[in-house]
This record gives structure tokens, C-alpha cells and sequence, in this order.
């Protein structure tokens, strides 16, 4: 991989710099790029210092109960509003949003795809995003989609920001700079990034080609799962999730500012960039995380305990304890259950899941799943460990072992995940994922007592 030029956003002195981070998720922060610029003591001064614009963010209807209300107040060069002009619908053509069902492709089915290839063609954050599922309805924002990106070229004058979704961002190789308003976040494998609906950012190439996979979240934001009789500790923890500090641009310079909503793409030409806030406090906020954070939980006894308990973020439904989407992480663990079937059990679930391969080797399918892939067992289709594993896990002697250099996730809807025409028909399905359970074989013995 080779390193790109950047082009950071500047702070306090005018000069740039590396990015600076808060700790925390779903904290109500406050910074500053240049001393004085956050007001104090109220949003919406008469005047704000440096002649700056007072602006809010809302995340969430202004009526939200209080601990689920989100909104953050920015201060700014230039309002939003003249970082809009008139509008001009492209076509993005690979990026595609909830209903998109492809009448001549099949999603029923057990699926799995090795990794998206590289190509020589140059491809920005927009031109290099390739859907491979869509569920729900972005219309009434609820579902998903997964995507894979491929990004060889850095955003020039260039921005971005989805008025449909969020964004959580899964790097699997090179590296990346998200230049959003709120400041500047580098993420690279092991690390996430959640970008929020209605942030506006250009992504820059920091080591490319770069490679990962996306879930854009119709529905309502992640949050930290319930930790139930869990407690305070282990899983994810909040003060491990980073915020960028406050950085800008005052930049005079021909610009592209790219809005999708309800599915379509929209251009605007601007004279500048919108990367003009100067200081901001609230509690929606891009954030980055790193995955080696993350403290699993298991059995220590017996039985596997089902994926939930590997859950990183969620994004609730209105159904209590059934996600519109659940992020579900498999890292490195100890495996110490007596008498137990280690790997993932035989199951068909009502959640849909989609699931990648960050690096390593997945426990329950050792053979085809390389880092960059990914599968599909979509709501009530049966899946689970294939022959090599199961004969494995069957006769291991079941002493502490240490589950190593492995880490994969999924995705995970309770709606049905659809087939893109990309997924169904570019990218490279394994035509024979089907057969790894062919050779299962049947051991029924009707002898009592009999193993």
C-alpha cells in the first residue's frame, strides 16, 4: 500500500495538525479551534464572537425525550444554507438504498463472496461504494444496506453527506480521513467510525487502495446494548469511543457538495468549503472506535451462549430486544466450556444476518471465508458450522484454548436482506458455498445411551 497526499483541516493556531480526540459515546461535548469561539452560558448569542453563525444539528425530533434527544450547536463561518445552491440529480450507480429488490436475482439462499477485488480504477468514497444488500424502506426509515467500498482516490474539493442514513464504517485494509465539520477522524483495520446522518465530509486517502465494508442505518442511531445482569463493565465501554476535537476550513475554492436522500443522489456547485466550523457542544457527533477495545464475555462452564453477547452497537426497532440493526463483533477469546460444542450452533434465526471477515479465520467455516469476504444467511434459512469444523470441534480435546488471530462481524436486520444486481451478478459469489454442508453426514444411532 502506498501513502496519499492529505490535505487536514487547521485548529487553533492556523496551522494543521494531527487529529485530537474526546473520550466518550453519546457525551455532550464542547470544543474549540479558536480560543473564545464557543459561547457560554446559552446556545444562540446576539452576536457570536469572530462574527461567526450559531447553527444547531438535530439528530432527533426537537420534542425527543431528554436522555435520547441529540442535537449539537455549531459555530460557523457560513451558515448551512449557503452551502447549498441549486441541485442537480447524478447518478451514483452502484450505491443503492431500501426497496431495491432485483427482480431476476434470488436472495433466498445461504450465500458467500471472496473478497471485492481491487481494480485500476480510480474511485473516491462516492465512485468506490458497491451494495451488496438493501432491507426496509428508507422512506419510512427503518432497515439497511451493507456495502463495500473500494477507494484508491482522495475527495478534492469535494463533500458529502447523506440525509438518510448513518454510517458505520469498518476498515479491512489501507487507511482513511473522514474531514467532517465537527473535526477530523483516521480510522484503519480494527478500528470503526460512526458518521452521523446530515454531517457533511470529504474522505481522504491516508494508505490505499483502500478496502471495508459500510452499514448505513435508515433507522434509529446506535447506541451501547443493554448490558442486563452483565453490569457496568466489559463489552463496549463508553469512555473508548473518541470524538474529534473542533477543525476547519476557510477555504475561497470552487467546490462539489453531494447530498443522497431518499435514495437519490443530488450535486451542488459552492465557492468554498463547508468544513467551516470553528467551535461546537453537543451530543451528536461523529465517533471512532477501536475494535481491540472491545472486552468479549463467555460461558465458563458449559453451553455457547448465542451472539448477543458479542454485541458492540445497536440500533433499536420498536420492537424491544429485536434490533432494526445489531453490530456484532467476533475477536480473540478464550474458549473454555467442559463438555460444550464450541463454535456457533446449527441455527435458522429471524434476523437476518450479514457478516465479514476483517482478518484471520472464522471458528465455525476454517476453509473460504479469507479476510474481505463475506456472507449472507438471510431471516429462517438454516446455516451453521461446516464438516471440518464440526468433526473438529466434536473430538478437541476441550481444554482452555485461546481462539486466536481472528476477527470478524456482522451485520445483523430483522429484515430480510435483499440482493443488489452487483451482489447477484459482479461481485465474486462462491457458486459452491452451498456445498459446505453436503458432505454432513447422518450418525443417528437408535442404541440407548450411545454418543
Amino acid at each position: 500500500m502506498k501513502d496519499m497526499d492529505i490535505s487536514p483541516l487547521v485548529q487553533a493556531d492556523g496551522k494543521t495538525t494531527t487529529p485530537g480526540y474526546m473520550p466518550g459515546f453519546g457525551n455532550d461535548y464542547e470544543t474549540e479551534a479558536l480560543p473564545g469561539a464557543l459561547p457560554q452560558g446559552m446556545n444562540s448569542p446576539q452576536k457570536c464572537n469572530y462574527g461567526l453563525y450559531g447553527e444547531q444539528l438535530s439528530g432527533t425530533a426537537f420534542t425527543a425525550p431528554s436522555h435520547q434527544n441529540e442535537r449539537t450547536w455549531c459555530y460557523r463561518i457560513r451558515p448551512s444554507v449557503k452551502h447549498s445552491h441549486r441541485y442537480e440529480k447524478i447518478d451514483v450507480p452502484y450505491w443503492k438504498t431500501a426497496p431495491n429488490v432485483v427482480e431476476d436475482v434470488t436472495s433466498l439462499g445461504q450465500y458467500r463472496w471472496d473478497p471485492v477485488p481491487h481494480t485500476d480504477e480510480p474511485l473516491t468514497w462516492l465512485t468506490g461504494m458497491r451494495t451488496m444488500t438493501t432491507a426496509g424502506d428508507v422512506n419510512t426509515q427503518v432497515g439497511m444496506a451493507s456495502h463495500i467500498y473500494l477507494v484508491t482516490e482522495s475527495m478534492v474539493d469535494s463533500y458529502f453527506y447523506s440525509a438518510d442514513s448513518e454510517l458505520l464504517v469498518v476498515p479491512q485494509e489501507g487507511r482513511l480521513r473522514f474531514c467532517t465539520e465537527l473535526g477530523v477522524i483516521d480510522i484503519e483495520p480494527k478500528e470503526i467510525a460512526i458518521l452521523p446522518r446530515g454531517l457533511v465530509y470529504r474522505v481522504e486517502v491516508l494508505e490505499g487502495p483502500a478496502r471495508g465494508f459500510v452499514c448505513e442505518n435508515y433507522g434509529q442511531k446506535y447506541e451501547l446494548p443493554g448490558r442486563g445482569p452483565i453490569g457496568a463493565n466489559c463489552m463496549a465501554n463508553r469512555r473508548d469511543f473518541k470524538a474529534p476535537v473542533a477543525a476547519f476550513e476557510d477555504r475561497e475554492v470552487p467546490s462539489t457538495l453531494t447530498i443522497k436522500w431518499c435514495g437519490q443522489f443530488h450535486e451542488t456547485k459552492i465557492g468554498h468549503s463547508p468544513l467551516d466550523v470553528v467551535a461546537w457542544h453537543g451530543n451528536y457527533a461523529p465517533v471512532k472506535y477501536d475494535l481491540s477495545d472491545y472486552c468479549p464475555i463467555g460461558a465458563i462452564l458449559f453451553d455457547h451462549p448465542d451472539p448477543s453477547i458479542f454485541t458492540v452497537l445497536t440500533a433499536p426497532s420498536g420492537v424491544p430486544g429485536t434490533a432494526n440493526i445489531d453490530f456484532v463483533l467476533f475477536r480473540e477469546r478464550w474458549m473454555t466450556m467442559e463438555d460444550t460444542f464450541r463454535p456457533p450452533w446449527y441455527h435458522k434465526n429471524v434476523m437476518s444476518e450479514m457478516m465479514g471477515n476483517i482478518y484471520g479465520q472464522y471458528d465455525a467455516k476454517p476453509d473460504g471465508f479469507a479476510p474481505g469476504s463475506i456472507s449472507l444467511h438471510n431471516m429462517m434459512l438454516p446455516h451453521g458450522p461446516d464438516r471440518n469444523a464440526f468433526e473438529g470441534a466434536s473430538n478437541a480435546d476441550l481444554k482452555p484454548e485461546k481462539l486466536d488471530n481472528t476477527m470478524s462481524f456482522m451485520f445483523e436486520t430483522r429484515f430480510p436482506q435483499h440482493l443488489t444486481e452487483f451482489a447477484g451478478k459482479e461481485a465474486p459469489l462462491q457458486d459452491n458455498y452451498i456445498d459446505c454442508w453436503a458432505d454432513l453426514e447422518k450418525k443417528f444411532d437408535g442404541t440407548p445411551g450411545k454418543k
